[in-house]
């Protein structure tokens, strides 16, 4: 029996996905291979790439004027290959800092180009209106959803420059809006598939723009040129991530899967806000549906919390070292009765240790 894994990444990918991968391992679409052995140029696998992008495109609802690049690096590559494709050295932009990403992205543009902080905030996402945005940014960047503290942007902000959003953590969670971003990039390992993967969709214009150091594994335009195939992909990766659009598409799509996820984060919630045991310290406005912390009250508890819930089949609750406490991660590969199953878990823990 699967346990239910609250990872916050690699994370858990759907049943069906799983079997269906184990059942075409050996032989993908009889052609007497893996399809990870077979050539990424071959015409078998050109049909899945091609099959890949299609459906993403489909479920998230990517206009045609976006470009669809599928990256190596992960997310984390982008935080230098956002201001390397859309800056010069002595341009500003700006970002908002909401937590452990914000500021990894702020430290590693730095590098790079003029970073002006607009806001900084902990356990939220600061009032727009306090925003000190510079007239002269060539964009504004984001983080729409901080994995280890568990804020999310309940939409996109509004801003007349390109709005460049890291959406590792939320993408194909729920319904957005793709033409109020200039750019969105995101790693595979929560909600696309395995790691080894990342995506950036990027606004046509937004392309060609690159410094001409650029490394050319960094520029969005040899992705563009080259069918994201410049080089060796990571092939096995791209096949999974396919059967995971594909799956989200049998759900229903991305409505119904943010309705699902919705309704799992509201359990979590309710719960640790009736709780005297549970806390949450993030502002309720923009607390997270895919990341939920918590902490106990008596953090001498948190020891056996976690032996007693791996021992429940409930695993990778612990939080983040650099925020402490816990967090489930519910990303949509997360059945509802997993959910069900923390929730009556702290429930039996607190009544026990309360």
């Amino acid at each position: 029996m699967r346990a239910f894994n609250f990872s916050a990444g690699p994370a858990m990918l759907p049943e069906a996905v799983m079997r269906k991968a184990q059942a075409e391992f050996l032989n993908w679409n009889n052609t007497g291979m893996s399809v990870m052995e077979m050539s990424h140029r071959s015409k078998e696998f050109m049909e899945v790439a091609h099959h890949m992008e299609a459906t993403l495109r489909e479920i998230m609802g990517i206009p045609s004027n976006y470009k669809v690049l599928f990256v190596h690096g992960g997310a984390s590559l982008q935080f230098a290959g956002v201001p390397m494709n859309l800056t010069e050295a002595d341009d500003v932009v700006d970002y908002v800092n909401t937590g452990v990403w914000s500021q990894k992205a702020i430290k590693e543009a730095s590098r790079y180009v003029n970073v002006n902080e607009v806001a900084k905030a902990e356990n939220g996402i600061p009032a727009p209106e306090t925003w000190r945005l510079s007239p002269e940014a060539k964009y504004l960047h984001i983080c729409q959803n901080e994995t280890i503290t568990g804020v999310e942007y309940q939409s996109a902000p509004i801003s007349d420059k390109p709005i460049i959003s890291d959406f590792s953590s939320t993408v194909l969670s729920r319904p957005i809006n793709v033409s109020d971003y200039g750019v969105i990039y995101a790693g595979a390992q929560k909600n696309i598939g395995p790691a080894g993967l990342a995506i950036v969709v990027v606004r046509e214009d937004l392309v060609g723009q690159a410094r001409s150091d650029t490394p050319n594994l960094m520029n969005w335009q040899t992705y563009n040129d080259n069918e994201s195939m410049f080089n060796t992909p990571a092939t096995f990766s791209w096949y999974l991530a396919g059967l995971v659009f594909d799956w989200i598409k049998e759900q229903g799509g991305v409505d119904a899967i943010g309705e699902i996820n919705q309704r799992k984060s509201k359990k979590l919630y309710d719960l640790i806000d009736a709780s005297d045991f549970f806390y949450n310290e993030v502002d309720p406005s923009v607390r997270s549906w895919m990341n939920v912390t918590f902490k106990l009250k008596n953090a001498d508890l948190d020891a056996a919390f976690l032996e007693e819930s791996k021992a429940a089949g409930l695993l990778s609750l612990k939080g983040h070292k650099a925020y402490g406490g816990m967090r489930a991660s519910i990303y949509n590969a997360m059945p509802e009765e997993g959910v069900d199953a923390l929730v009556q878990f702290m429930k039996n823990f607190e009544a026990k240790y309360a």
